[in-house]
């Protein structure tokens, strides 16, 4: 169904002598413009010709307005001189910035005025005067986040006299999802386009919380040079969006990319969109739109996880468990052995106390108890108030390598020397240049490594579909599960001292601790299925143990590791492993990889290689 009522056509038919005529050859020409083009979301055909992004007949004028740029341009023409008696439901109320932009290339004088009382009140209640673009950072324990996600916040003219940013508005283009789909197919839905995806303006507060508080992640805020014509000119573009349908992908058509098209209707001439064909990573957004120079100054606001440990860091031992039982039981506050403390440390103490407890609450209803405990803490922190908690600002995230990754290495199996190649989609493993990533974070899609053997023997090595690990370490305060997830192709150890291309799909939960600054050490239990020719069973399942250490030193990246799979066939495999890598620049590693493999099918087989990474996008 149009936006518009089915009698429009009539009252436009009436009133067509008001339409200006309009030479083909300058209809033509104005909806090959780029700014049309843009508007309407479309990009150019598989085949020739165009197609808009936009998956909903009712954004559109034309009945093939979502393939044919002139006829919706033509359309909208016709459309804008209907009667203004139609009011809210007036297609110049319904696409103010398809309006002003006709209106201003073709000089039309003589437009109907209609009230538009809707649309005014809304924007009045924006009232957009400037734009930050935000980045909450990587959440590994959400498929949806992480990648990380990216959103707009619209501000008002009074944001830094009054510190009104929490008054602001978000602009969030996301996927709606009805239900509660599970993990694994949220995933294959986000990946196929099997969910709508909306644009909303939503507070920034309630956004802030979703993001900094219920998913204990970091927000960057990049504040844009967007002027305040150039902020309203995207504001009224999403009004023409509200409730409009697009097909959400995880990684192109998402919450980036849809974005990037609204910051080039906000500045016509900047060109975001065409650096993404293929895929659209919130990180790679981020550093496009900084490269195109619309950032303009960053902020950095620690979610509750960092507050905490940033808080308990200075705390020994012994005040790290003051501080668990005093979130656990207030009434420890005037105990005889904490007051006896110097009141500096007490401060810290009740201050890690009080944020303990609200961290502990994150997604949780808010109970009495927990208000009860949350008061009688912040009662004893104004009694005695800590110094002022400063967190250390991590390297921004776009400084980090980018995300596409070609390799090229050469080494020997045993006697046999080989040159392997390989393409990575996406988009950090644990020894890649960490500058820009958390340690311990590992998320890689969509890997393939090609090897070539003397006497021009080739063979798939490998084909990961995606690999994740979340390595975070446990302290006093907090003891979070390490887990990971592998699936995919690879080389096994087979009969006659073979190797065996098996499909397999694992995975592993465990803990990890911090060994000084730059280093962690893990350990997991694992359990693995694999479909293997050598094999009497068609799926073949396996528990095992995966544990080592990573530490960043002066060079790069170092991981020793120690894994095995102990199959219910008999089968027992285990694996030694070092990779070093060198950072030689921000975008090129250089990686030492050597590894024995022990198996009851086949003799061990020690395997080197030294492998070229080149960070590209």
């Amino acid at each position: 169904m149009k936006r518009i009522f089915p009698y429009l056509t009539l009252c436009t038919c009436i009133n067509s002598l008001a339409t200006p005529s309009l030479p083909a050859e300058h209809l033509e020409v104005l909806a090959a413009d780029p700014y049309w083009i843009a508007l309407g979301h479309y990009e150019t055909g598989k085949l020739g010709g165009w197609r808009s992004y936009v998956d909903d007949e009712k954004f559109f004028l034309a009945d093939n307005g979502a393939s044919d740029p002139a006829a919706e341009l033509r359309a909208t023409l016709d459309a804008l001189y209907a009667p203004a008696d139609l009011g809210d439901q007036h297609p110049q109320c319904t696409y103010p910035a398809r309006t002003r932009w006709l209106r201003d290339q073709l000089r039309l004088t003589d437009l109907p005025h209609p009230a538009c009382a809707e649309y005014r009140a809304w924007f009045a209640d924006i009232n957009p005067h400037s734009t930050v673009l935000v980045f909450p950072a990587a959440y590994l324990n959400s498929p949806s986040s992480m990648f990380g996600h990216t959103l707009l916040r619209i501000d008002q003219a009074d944001v830094h006299e009054n510190n009104t940013a929490m008054l602001s508005y978000a602009l969030n283009f996301g996927a709606f999802i009805e239900g509660a789909d599970n993990s694994i197919l949220y995933a294959w839905k986000g990946l196929m386009g099997g969910y709508p995806g909306l644009f909303a303006l939503v507070p920034y507060r309630d956004k802030l919380s979703e993001y900094s508080r219920l998913e204990n992640r970091d927000l960057w805020e990049y504040r844009l040079n967007l002027t305040a014509e150039e902020t309203g000119r995207m504001v009224e573009h999403v009004w023409e969006l509200k409730q409009v349908r697009f097909d959400y992908y995880f990684f192109d058509e998402n919450c980036s990319y849809r974005l990037l098209e609204l910051l080039e209707i906000a500045r016509p001439g900047i060109e975001l969109t065409e650096e993404f064909p293929i895929t659209a990573i919130p990180t790679d957004t981020v550093r496009a739109v900084k490269q195109a120079g619309l950032v303009q100054s960053i902020d950095y606001r620690p979610s509750r996880e960092k507050e905490l440990l940033a808080r308990a860091e200075p705390l020994d031992h012994d005040e790290q468990q003051w501080v668990l039982r005093l979130a656990d039981d207030t009434r420890l506050l005037d105990d005889p052995a904490l007051l006896s403390l110097q009141a500096e440390r007490r401060a810290l103490i009740q201050d890690a106390a009080f944020r303990l407890v609200r961290y502990r609450s994150t997604g949780e209803q808010r109970t009495r108890e927990n208000s009860v405990r949350s008061f009688e803490l912040l009662q004893a922190i104004s009694r005695n108030p800590p110094q002022p908690l400063d967190v250390d600002r991590p390297a921004l995230p776009e400084e980090g390598h980018e995300s596409r990754t070609w390799q090229l290495g050469a080494g020997s199996r045993d006697d046999r020397a080989f040159a392997e190649y390989g393409l990575r989609m996406a988009y950090h493993d644990l020894n890649d240049n960490l500058e820009g990533f958390p340690i311990g974070a590992q998320i890689e899609i969509l890997q393939l490594k090609l090897r070539q053997y003397e006497n021009n023997h080739w063979q798939l090595q490998r084909l990961d579909l995606a690999t994740i690990r979340s390595l975070t370490p446990r302290s006093e305060l907090l003891k979070p599960w390490s887990w990971q997830v592998a699936g995919g192709l690879e080389r096994a150890p087979g009969e006659d001292d073979d190797e065996r291309l098996v499909s397999h799909l694992n995975g592993g939960v465990g803990g990890s601790w911090q060994l000084g600054e730059e280093a962690l050490g893990f350990a997991m239990a694992t359990a693995r299925i694999e479909h293997n020719e050598d094999f009497a069973p068609f799926i073949a399942s396996a528990a095992g143990f995966d544990t080592g250490l990573l530490w960043h030193n002066a060079l790069g990246s170092l991981t020793l590791e120690a894994a095995g799979n102990y199959f219910h066939n008999g089968e027992v495999r285990r694996r030694l492993s070092l990779n070093q890598q060198w950072e030689i620049s921000r975008n090129l590693g250089l990686r030492f990889s050597a590894q024995r493999e022990f198996s009851q099918l086949a003799s061990p087989v020690n395997e080197v290689m030294l492998e070229l990474k080149w960070y590209h996008y």
